[in-house]
């Protein structure tokens, strides 16, 4: 991961784990998993952090989706195969690409 998408990747992890309310956590999460997709580790251990946030929000469906995405994250980062854009979360399909926030491109595409 170079080190400008690494920079902005641990920002919005410690945002997540340092922001007042859930919501903002879960923008702080899926940015940072648009910025990982691309490295198997750092994907991976955003979903994690995902599954984390599910399971103290008692979410059950959420919890689901993410052990399905964890198993799934470092072997599509590592081949290539990943939605680019998807947000990570178990509310949007698996494999949908999204559009990416023009920041996050920017950063993505220098990188």
């Amino acid at each position: 991961m170079p080190s400008p998408v690494r920079a902005a990747y641990i920002r919005e992890m410690t945002a997540a784990r340092t922001a007042p309310d859930p919501a903002a956590r879960w923008r702080h999460l899926e940015r940072a998993h648009i910025l990982s997709q691309p490295w198997p580790w750092p994907h991976t251990r955003n979903h994690l952090a995902m599954f984390a946030l599910a399971i103290a929000q008692r979410d059950r469906r959420e919890a689901l989706g993410q052990v399905v995405r964890i198993v799934v994250a470092a072997p599509g980062s590592a081949l290539g195969r990943y939605p680019e854009g998807n947000t990570g979360r178990a509310v949007v399909a698996l494999t949908r690409p999204m559009p990416v926030p023009e920041d996050l491109a920017a950063l993505l595409r220098a990188a």
